[in-house]
């Protein structure tokens, strides 16, 4: 069973989350560019291995974290709140 720890919350089990999507830097605001914006919102890597993925905590605080998980081996690394992590890597949601 996957297990998730909300840093507000504490340790939940994965049905009170929803994935939202693997963190990336969306494209500048106001650009004209169709097909850049067409494959940041259609197009996934889907990484097999370690990745870092958006989730909210829907049925708990409703916060967003990012949660580092391998995708191979489903194993749960740190969560933290998104603002957070937006606000160091400079991919924002």
């Amino acid at each position: 069973m996957l297990r998730i720890t909300c840093p507000w919350c504490g340790e939940r089990d994965y049905s009170e989350f929803r994935y939202g999507s693997e963190v990336k830097t969306r494209p500048a605001p106001g650009t004209g560019d169709l097909k850049t914006w067409h494959d940041h919102v259609f197009l996934f890597d889907n990484p097999k291995g370690p990745t870092r993925e958006y989730w909210q905590h829907v049925l708990g605080c409703r916060q967003w974290l990012v949660l580092e998980r391998d995708t191979a081996t489903n194993a749960v690394g740190k969560a933290v709140p998104a603002r957070d992590a937006a606000s160091k890597s400079g991919a924002g949601r």
